[in-house]
């Protein structure tokens, strides 16, 4: 091409539709590029897709911001008021509610496939966005004032910034040569969507069982999401069951509180691992989302994380373009990694402290058992965390 694009975003997801979202909304001349198809239309009675996320106050408010709040629709979204931690024999415990920030809610849970679909619907709208699907980058060179980007499909993108938001196994990032640094917990998460007797309560809840965290994420009416860690041999073991003898596990190990379980709806599980880039960005390219960072899933906090970076560097970079500063220059991503590279390392520290003690001997299990308790009684302290979990 020999006209300059602003911004190249190679990653279609939530978090690369958001960026390119943000950027096109400011006027912006942006490409994404996504390696597969569109994301397509969901029927209103589809059922529940296995991959859910929680959606903070933060992230709520960038995608009204985006424009693309209003297409999610109130059928697959289910608001959260209160979030509860309990020990294995659920004695000890930390409740947090909404009510206690003067808020409606914490926000929702929203299936990945819905955010994204809305997103891309906002993308549609907006003139100065081009995508490309089923293409992925090849080369990058980068230079003074602009840098070139060659996709698998033969097309060459000239830009003033190249973001990479394609995920874990980034290849913008290795085409950048940032290195990550990685650890496995040696656990596997099995994710089972469920139709319970009970109506969801508006509450998400996790315990510290020995051998690893059980969860349970709303959805709308009689539905839930729940998480079950454990090894990676008893996970596989679990996900390999009939519908009916994972029902029946699942009465016999997760706490009485679910309600039972009138249906097991689908399975799926995944390693847990934790992967963090060595650095966000490199001359004319950033990081955004999980190719900057997966950490534990243990807090749910992946995707927000996520959805921060996206606010960030969008605002930097649209401060930029509007001043007529270059949107792809050192001063904004310097910026940008300064800004997040410290709170992603202190959630990481945090998700793995928690990791660390309740799957730990039994004497550091009960330790974080009556941390918890303690924890409970120091209002305060639990509103601060709830604010920063929140991203206000």
């Amino acid at each position: 091409m020999n006209d300059t694009l602003d911004a190249v975003i190679v990653g279609g997801g939530m978090v690369g539709a958001a960026v390119a979202a943000a950027l096109g909304q400011a006027g912006m001349r942006v490409a994404l590029v996504e390696g597969g198809a569109p994301p397509a239309a969901i029927p209103d009675d589809a059922p529940f897709d296995l991959r859910v996320s929680s959606l903070n106050l933060a992230s709520q408010r960038l995608l009204e911001e985006v424009g693309a709040w209003s297409f999610i629709p109130e059928s697959r979204r289910c608001p959260f008021r209160h979030i509860e931690a309990s020990d294995a024999a659920e004695k000890r415990h930390i409740r947090f509610s909404a009510i206690d920030l003067e808020l409606p809610d914490f926000g929702f849970f929203v299936e990945n496939r819905v955010i994204r679909r809305a997103l891309w619907q906002r993308l549609a709208e907006l003139p100065g966005v081009t995508t490309i699907c089923h293409a992925g980058p090849v080369a990058w060179v980068p230079g003074g004032h602009r840098c070139l980007l060659e996709l698998d499909n033969g097309r060459l993108l000239a830009t003033r910034l190249v973001v990479g938001a394609d995920g874990a196994g980034s290849h913008t990032r290795e085409l950048a040569g940032i290195a990550t640094r990685d650890e496995d917990y040696g656990q596997r998460a099995l994710i089972t969507n469920v139709r319970t007797r009970l109506p969801q309560q508006d509450v998400s809840w996790q315990r510290f069982a020995p051998r690893g965290p059980q969860a349970m994420l709303p959805l709308p009416g009689h539905y839930a999401s729940l998480i079950w860690y454990d090894t990676a041999e008893a996970t596989l073991a679990r996900e390999a069951l009939d519908d009916e003898a994972l029902r029946l596990a699942i009465e016999h190990e997760f706490p009485t509180r679910l309600g039972g379980v009138e249906e097991v709806l689908g399975r799926a599980s995944f390693p847990i691992r934790r992967r963090h880039a060595e650095r966000y960005v490199r001359p004319r390219l950033a990081l955004v989302g999980d190719a900057a960072h997966v950490i534990h899933p243990l807090a749910g906090q992946g995707l927000n994380l996520g959805m921060q970076d996206a606010e960030a560097l969008s605002r930097r970079v649209i401060n930029a373009f509007r001043s007529r500063h270059d949107p792809g220059g050192r001063a904004p991503l310097a910026g940008y990694a300064r800004e997040r590279r410290p709170q992603t390392l202190a959630m990481i520290a945090a998700m793995e402290t928690f990791h660390h003690v309740f799957t730990g001997a039994a004497p550091l299990r009960h330790a974080g058992a009556a941390g918890m308790a303690v924890a409970e009684r120091l209002e305060g302290a639990k509103r601060a965390v709830m604010r920063h979990a929140l991203g206000l």
